[in-house]
């Protein structure tokens, strides 16, 4: 594999990486997109499957073409979210081999030459995810970014291609199966009590401010007065069902069936999910929408709509939730918490109330039950509840005083 030797100061080069404002660009077209949809999936949903297609079809006309049979592969094998992921990262390692090593004289990852490129070894790799991808500089024109990389993003660019060079192994294309010598990346063991969520209390202090806006600034009330009852529906949905800001951006009017009082969401892997209504829930749901979600301009199908009318963007969703969450720690809003330890708060919270970690699991949608016992030893107090329920000298004592 012919390469220049790496240093510190090579680090400072310039990586052409995906410019995501260039990406757009080249996707983005004047023509009108319409949707012939004869399928169940809400417009959205297909609109959203459709721009991930787009980004993957770009990222693989920028990849030589000896890849196309493992472009096909990932299409089939592999969700949509991952399979742009995958091909993010196999950009990436080209576009290093490109401008770092100046590799098989290809001046971009497209004219990268399939006999040179099945010689790389383990130490090849081994070396860009420790010597390169832990610190490297992206120059654009407006300013140059330090980007640093810890060892959960170096294991998935480690895994994205694990699963290029086992496919190509796979296909007899290289005599070796060299991701059995990439060096392992040591990932921290989750510990319970590292899990961030919010307390029980903390969360009725979140929508003590959300219905009073207690907390908020003089500016951020002006909005809250047009937006609370959106803002308490998206609180109690996430804390209730312990939803992702995704399930939660794309529900829709027509996603709440209110005869069978339930709603549909779509999460990860393209998976249709029916999830009950309780009385929280729908009360706070038709509070929005009778009082303010139709005062806004866009009477489209779109469940949570900004003051534009337009259906709120994830962007969005986390700055409110930012901003609800360090009002209930009493913090400032930049240690305001994500939507995501929303999630963690739900399961904890029904944990804490008795609720079995398979119904939680099985909830919240978790592959893999030993992801919800995390949440599980978050029960405070546990031990103490055991013992102090189970006095063993006074069943034994009424066991004896009924003998007599």
């Amino acid at each position: 594999m012919a390469k220049k030797k790496m240093t510190p100061s090579s680090n400072s080069n310039k990586l052409t990486g995906i410019n995501q404002g260039d990406l757009n660009s080249r996707l983005s077209k004047n023509k009108k997109l319409k949707i012939h949809n004869k399928s169940d999936t809400p417009d959205n949903i297909v609109i959203k499957q459709n721009e991930m297609i787009r980004k993957c079809l770009w990222i693989e006309s920028q990849l030589p073409d000896f890849m196309s049979d493992y472009f096909m592969y990932l299409k089939n094998a592999v969700a949509l979210s991952s399979r742009l992921a995958y091909l993010s990262d196999v950009l990436f390692f080209c576009n290093y081999l490109v401008n770092e090593l100046q590799f098989s004289d290809a001046q971009k990852p497209v004219d990268i030459d399939a006999d040179a490129f099945y010689k790389i070894t383990a130490k090849d790799i081994n070396l860009f995810l420790a010597d390169f991808c832990t610190r490297y500089i992206v120059e654009t024109d407006n300013a140059d970014y330090i980007m640093e990389n810890h060892n959960r993003s170096l294991a998935r660019k480690r895994s994205s291609l694990s699963v290029l060079f086992k496919f190509f192994y796979r296909d007899q294309l290289m005599e070796k199966n060299i991701s059995e010598g990439f060096n392992p990346i040591k990932l921290p063991k989750p510990q319970p009590d590292a899990i961030k969520r919010l307390e029980i209390e903390e969360v009725q202090r979140m929508i003590n401010a959300v219905e009073t806006g207690e907390g908020l600034t003089e500016k951020e009330k002006q909005y809250w007065e047009k937006t609370k009852l959106r803002d308490k529906a998206m609180l109690v949905l996430f804390t209730t069902y312990g939803l992702r800001v995704s399930e939660i951006q794309q529900l829709n009017l027509s996603s709440i069936n209110y005869a069978r009082g339930e709603f549909k969401i779509y999460r990860k892997r393209a998976k249709e999910v029916n999830m009950p209504l309780n009385h929280s829930a729908l009360s706070v749901i038709n509070e929005y929408v009778k009082l303010e979600r139709l005062n806004t301009i866009n009477l489209d199908d779109p469940l949570f709509v900004s003051l534009q009318g337009t259906r709120m963007t994830v962007r969005s969703i986390r700055e409110l939730v930012k901003k609800y969450t360090s009002i209930a720690m009493q913090t400032s809003r930049d240690k305001g918490y994500s939507p995501h330890k929303l999630r963690a708060t739900a399961a904890s919270s029904l944990i804490q109330y008795g609720f079995s970690i398979y119904d939680v699991q099985n909830l919240l949608d978790h592959d893999n039950v030993t992801t919800t016992q995390l949440y599980a030893a978050h029960k405070k107090n546990a031990k103490r509840d055991v013992i102090n329920n189970y006095e063993l000298l006074d069943e034994y004592n009424e066991v004896k005083k009924n003998k007599k």
